[in-house]
């Protein structure tokens, strides 16, 4: 799931319900103008479709954005354990078996999410925090296929 531009402002968030992507297109058209606005239109969406992996990741980038930090992480963690129960994989990241290929699906938002979560606890200064989370992209995703890397030269130039 990437977030591309389409025709006009729409982007696309995957396979979606109609009424799913209308409220996250609504939002991601709102934030330029209204984040507050962006912000309810992604919780409604996400509150009628807690299984569609899209509304979190609009909520933590939006919210990321914005500085909202610990909110940001807080939604990321429950997107990552939505995505990983999709996957069939355990809720601790430290569980989760090497993917060689990066895997697709919930289990590539998963590891997305985790590469978002490092670099979240990286902006709330919880470098720790974020070094676990790259060690285990590390271990779990070796390819880099979720771009990880980037996230972790940015952590040891911070050190």
């Amino acid at each position: 799931m990437t977030v591309v531009p389409l025709d006009g402002d729409a982007v696309d968030l995957g396979a979606l319900s109609p009424e799913i992507n209308a409220l996250l297109q609504r939002g991601v058209a709102a934030y330029r103008v209204d984040r507050a606005g962006a912000d309810r239109l992604f919780r409604e969406a996400l509150a009628q479709a807690p299984q569609e992996l899209a509304a979190y990741l609009c909520l933590y980038k939006i919210h990321t954005y914005m500085g909202g930090l610990d909110y940001a992480r807080d939604i990321a963690w429950a997107g990552l354990r939505e995505a990983a129960r999709q996957a069939g994989w355990p809720d601790d990241p430290a569980q989760w078996e090497p993917q060689p290929d990066g895997s697709s699906g919930a289990g590539r938002f998963a590891l997305y999410t985790l590469k978002a979560l490092s670099f979240i606890e990286l902006k709330r200064d919880c470098r720790d925090a974020a070094l676990e989370h790259l060690r285990v992209l590390a271990r779990v995703d070796p390819s880099g296929a979720v771009g990880w890397r980037v996230v972790e030269d940015l952590a040891l130039g911070a050190a």
